[in-house]
């Protein structure tokens, strides 16, 4: 009885795993030309949080960076505190981009950065990089 309880317990975990391959909790994105697995940040406490308190494009579990998709066009404000990846930051309006900045990490700049779009974006990119 104990063999067969671990045998099914293993296909379980096999099947548990094969599953996680095949279901992605990223969101495809192309962006100038290449494809970028992204995290998405869909709420007001995601938008908060964003890459913050990531170390290590490890931690990111494959994923480049994080997409932020706001119910709104409006001007938007991103800002280094507590974050630890330099990031490059894409404003995007529908599916044009229409800016990019770059947000050093807080270690690298010792100080709060705050960047800002130019115009009313719906949606904001970050990629790490390195």
């Amino acid at each position: 009885m104990k063999k067969i309880f671990f045998a099914v317990m293993i296909a379980l975990l096999i099947l548990a795993w094969v599953f996680s391959k095949l279901v992605t909790p990223f969101l495809s994105y192309n962006l100038n030309g290449k494809t970028y697995r992204l995290m998405t940040a869909k709420n007001s406490s995601e938008f908060q949080k964003g890459l913050m308190y990531y170390r290590s494009k490890k931690e990111l579990n494959g994923a480049d960076g994080m997409i932020f998709i706001f119910p709104d066009k409006d001007y938007r404000s991103f800002w280094n505190e507590n974050t630890y990846l330099d990031l490059d930051v894409y404003w995007i309006d529908g599916e044009r981009v229409a800016g990019k900045d770059f947000l050093p990490s807080i270690e690298k700049s010792k100080e709060v950065v705050v960047i800002e779009s130019k115009e009313k974006v719906d949606k904001v990119i970050e990629i790490v990089t390195f």
